[in-house]
């Protein structure tokens, strides 16, 4: 039996940080000597450029080593998967033509277990240990294909005035997945971009502290351009600068991810 577990980042509000989280908890888990899978499923390809350059990530739409073209055409990932720079971490990237995959899943069989299908060679090979999917701020029929293919779901929640926009109907979301896909559970919610200065940091808190029996993490991504510039470089944040304080931060949200999954 395959210990493979996979985990998507999800939220149906644009900018809460679901790629870079995604991005950085898979790098710091392979430094913890975890085998990661990182599967890019959004159409801006954020997860793909933070490990590859615009031009890398342009030839794989135009080779079609992308997870659109395998879900679209409905064949095995293990194909798709292509190599980082960095050891025991691989990615399938995405693809622009993301943005038609409502359309080309409305017609299929099944079309919200399709994913899991493409997927489920690898999950049973056991060749990771976690699986990472990163998924586009939408309720779609695609996002619903995440979630049945994940074991554990992580919301990542920018601490913002706006940042917990949105959330009930997420939550709705889940239930309503939960009765296909009974398996998958909300492990968590991340907090991104917070600046614990301002009056909104410690609102949305108390916020999230109304939800009863949700588990808020207690490692917290602060405001760091050390990020933004790891993303201009392509590249991980603890790779780009180990000693910046978003490097640690990320590495004991990992620690506290793998925790969790384990219970």
């Amino acid at each position: 039996m395959s210990l493979t577990k996979v985990i998507c980042f999800a939220n149906n509000k644009g900018g809460s940080g679901k790629s870079t989280t995604c991005a950085n908890v898979g790098y710091e888990m392979s430094r913890a000597g975890k085998k990661v899978l990182l599967v890019d499923g959004d159409m801006q390809l954020n997860l793909t450029l933070s490990y590859f350059d615009e031009e890398k990530a342009l030839a794989f739409v135009q080779s079609e080593k992308t997870i659109y073209a395998a879900i679209t055409k409905q064949k095995d990932l293990t194909d798709f998967i292509i190599p980082t720079a960095y050891e025991g971490l691989d990615l399938i990237p995405s693809s622009t033509l993301m943005s038609s995959i409502e359309f080309e899943l409305f017609p299929k069989m099944q079309r919200e277990l399709i994913l899991k299908k493409c997927l489920s060679r690898i999950v049973a090979s056991g060749r990771y240990d976690y699986i990472l999917i990163d998924s586009p701020p939408t309720l779609g029929c695609w996002v619903m294909n995440i979630m049945c293919a994940s074991d554990e779901l992580i919301i990542p929640v920018e601490a913002s005035p706006w940042g917990l926009f949105g959330l009930a109907n997420m939550f709705d979301f889940v239930q309503q997945i939960q009765s296909i896909a009974p398996q998958i559970r909300l492990l968590g919610i991340a907090i991104t971009k917070a600046d614990e200065r301002k009056k909104y940091f410690k609102q949305t808190l108390e916020s999230l502290a109304s939800y009863d029996e949700l588990t808020v993490f207690k490692t917290i991504i602060r405001i760091d351009s050390s990020i933004e510039w790891s993303q201009d470089n392509s590249c991980p944040v603890g790779a780009y600068k180990r000693s910046s304080r978003s490097a640690e931060e990320y590495m004991n949200l990992a620690k506290e991810i793998m925790e969790y999954v384990s219970r």
